[in-house]
């Protein structure tokens, strides 16, 4: 069985390709707080500044995503799932000007899941 850290959801994985579409390759990086909160932001991929302290999650509707090692340690527990609200938002993450925002629903691993990643 393969598990992944992070999931998306239909609705949200729709305005994702329409932003790939319009803005060209995008990542997204999981906030630890600032702006929106702890709102996973979708950036244009050269905008972004990603280093050794950045934690490659997994990669949801062809685009990869990454948090900080400092915020995964809060995180490395649960299980992510992107999702899409109406509503500005105010990060800089490219679905803001469209009206919408981006959102993480999160449960804890399953006791399978702690072991397949702790491998």
């Amino acid at each position: 069985m393969v598990y992944t850290r992070v999931d998306i959801t239909k609705r949200a994985e729709k305005l994702l390709q329409d932003l790939k579409a319009k803005h060209g390759k995008v990542i997204f990086h999981q906030s630890g707080g600032c702006c929106d909160g702890s709102s996973p932001m979708l950036l244009p991929e050269e905008d972004f500044y990603l280093d050794e302290s950045d934690i490659l999650m997994g990669e949801i509707g062809g685009v990869k995503f990454y948090m900080n090692e400092a915020q995964f340690d809060y995180w490395k527990h649960t299980h992510l799932t992107v999702d899409v609200t109406q509503g500005r938002g105010s990060s800089f993450s490219l679905e803001i000007p469209e009206g919408y925002r981006f959102l993480i629903k999160s449960r804890l691993l399953t006791k399978e899941e702690e072991l397949y990643f702790n491998e």
